[in-house]
């Protein structure tokens, strides 16, 4: 066995998911597909095993560029790890779909995902980051409707300029630097602060975050799985590798996990409740970048990777409740415990592990986050994460279980979700419990060795009641029927800036041109109107030089131009 992986030393893992999706794009039989759907990470997840040293591996001397395509350190070889696992959960959960293009596009998607966090070069991270865009707009394209036709070309531009912004960047700082590696960048030049909004956009900045609540909804049942693993988590291995402990990103990333609790409240699609959610999840990772030392990474590197499992694990939730219900809308269900109850099950492991509970997996990642804000005496920082915890990650996880699966009884009796998509739950869940409970197997593969302990009695306190006055207020507000789901509704926040601002701007601008132009016409009718008639009059049988003049005075008028042609003769060179 050990013969066998070494064979693999070396070997990027990324590329075992790109090959086993061009290969399942391009197999017709669904088979066959799905074979190579588990096969790629098993191939990728025995690669990343096989290379045990830390170290460059994949030079590339192209002279005056030297890329780096597979440097494994301890920073990425956590997400690489997770990004592996997912993809084979997912793999699993997909067994029951028959769909060629999100069978391909998952793989390719999360191999591209692997191969950019692995690249030790600002080029080599462009190709894959890119590359997740082409991959993964084709989750959202499948679905074949208008709106997510539309969602998915905001989507793919979007993740294409983030791209074309990285690029530029990188050249920018290649210039002053002469060095294409991908390391700390900080913000002290234009290039970094350009790197640093090329890297936002993936990762959900404030005003930069739209997409992810406009186009998660609008995925597959599969898709929207897919899209909540890799994308915005790449974004933050990258701010962890390019601009630890940068304070402005503290900032954002408490704007981040506060604001959404208006929308998680507010918004009657489920999956935009969860989307709203991880930008919270993704705001506390932030945080923890901009605090920067060794637990606060730790903290941001355990978030993502427990983060990745219990936000797949709801998704998967819903894309059940999708393929049985056909709706996703908090008006629309109801009661479905009743006939989904194995669904249910997992909903409640994953709402756990989003709301932190002592025993999941979310408990043990969020407190070094707290923990490291707390002793870097970034206190308010503490304090605003603490309240934004409770108003976003945990009413969002309680209104998806309960509108879903408890509440008001809409009559839907359904099948129970396909044991393949039970299957994929249920190793999510697995994660979720373990990690929650073996927490020393989570923080062994973290980058920085601690020694730090999540079970004190101060935190299991403190989150238990933190808990329970949020299940206080939630009952509450159910209780005042506070929630205002009483109609669908599309709500906007910074998208309003181009779906309702920028839009009314380009049609008022559209029409002042169209006003403008008609009016450059009448004026360009009217002047050629009056030209054309002064010509007439002079032109004209009846006009000015058919009228007779005096033969003497023509006779004159004939003699001086006659006089003219002779001088211009005359004094021209030969």
């Amino acid at each position: 066995m050990t013969d066998a992986l070494s064979i693999l030393n070396g070997v990027s893992p990324a590329w075992f998911l790109i090959l086993a999706g061009l290969l399942a794009w391009a197999s017709p039989r669904s088979e066959l597909r799905k074979a190579l759907m588990l096969l790629g990470p098993i191939g990728a997840l025995a690669a990343w095993f096989a290379t045990g040293e830390t170290g460059v591996y994949g030079v590339l001397d192209l002279g005056p560029v030297v890329l780096e395509t597979f440097r494994l350190d301890n920073l990425s070889r956590v997400w690489a790890l997770v990004f592996i696992l997912i993809s084979f959960i997912n793999a699993v959960y997909a067994l029951h779909e028959r769909n060629r293009m999100t069978d391909g596009a998952a793989l390719i998607y999360a191999g591209s995902a692997v191969g950019a966090v692995f690249a030790g070069d600002m080029l080599t991270l462009f190709f894959f980051w890119e590359l997740t865009a082409l991959a993964s707009a084709p989750l959202i394209f499948s679905v074949g409707t208008p709106e997510a036709q539309r969602a998915g070309l905001r989507y793919l531009a979007i993740q294409v300029l983030s791209g074309v912004m990285l690029l530029g960047g990188a050249a920018m700082l290649a210039s002053q630097t002469g060095s294409w590696a991908f390391d700390a960048i900080g913000t002290g030049s234009a290039a970094g602060i350009v790197l640093l909004l090329a890297f936002g956009l993936k990762a959900g900045f404030p005003l930069l975050h739209m997409w992810i609540p406009d186009a998660y909804p609008k995925a597959t049942g599969v898709g929207s799985v897919v899209l909540s693993a890799f994308t915005t988590k790449l974004a933050i291995y990258a701010l962890a590798r390019g601009f630890a402990g940068e304070e402005a990103l503290i900032v954002i990333g408490l704007v981040m996990a506060i604001f959404p609790v208006f929308y998680v409240v507010t918004s009657n699609d489920l999956r935009q409740t969860l989307a709203y959610a991880l930008i919270n999840q993704l705001g506390f990772m932030v945080v923890a970048v901009g605090v920067g030392g060794y637990l606060a990474i730790n903290g941001a590197a355990a978030n993502a990777f427990v983060g990745v499992i219990y936000m797949a694990l709801m998704f998967m939730v819903l894309g059940a409740v999708l393929l049985r219900t056909g709706t996703v809308k908090a008006t629309e269900l109801g009661g479905l415990y009743k006939s989904m109850p194995i669904t249910t099950l997992f909903a409640i492991i994953g709402a756990l592990s989003v709301m932190g509970a002592p025993l999941f997996s979310g408990f043990v990642a969020k407190t070094l986050i707290l923990s490291a804000t707390h002793y870097e005496h970034h206190d308010w920082a503490y304090t605003l994460l603490v309240y934004a915890s409770a108003g976003v990650m945990e009413i969002s996880a309680l209104k998806v279980v309960w509108f879903a699966f408890f509440g008001k009884d809409r009559g839907l009796r359904v099948k129970e979700a396909p044991q393949t998509m039970h299957l994929g739950m249920a190793l999510a869940a697995f994660l979720c419990v373990f990690l929650g409970v073996n927490y020393p197997a989570l923080y062994g593969i973290l980058p920085y060795d601690m020694d730090y302990k999540p079970y004190k009695l101060a935190s299991v306190y403190g989150q238990s009641q933190l808990l329970l006055g949020t299940m206080l207020v939630f009952g509450l507000a159910l209780y005042f029927k506070l929630f205002p789901l009483k109609e669908d509704r599309t709500i906007l926040d910074a998208d309003w800036l181009y779906r309702r601002f920028g839009d009314a701007s380009a049609r008022w601008g559209a029409a002042m041109g169209q006003l403008l132009f008609d009016a450059i016409g009448k004026v360009l009718g009217a002047f050629i109107s009056f030209v054309r008639l002064r010509l007439f009059n002079l032109f004209s049988p009846a006009g000015a030089l058919s009228k007779e003049f005096p033969s003497g005075m023509m006779a004159l008028w004939t003699a001086i131009m006659l006089a003219g042609v002779v001088l211009v003769a005359y004094f021209s060179p030969v």
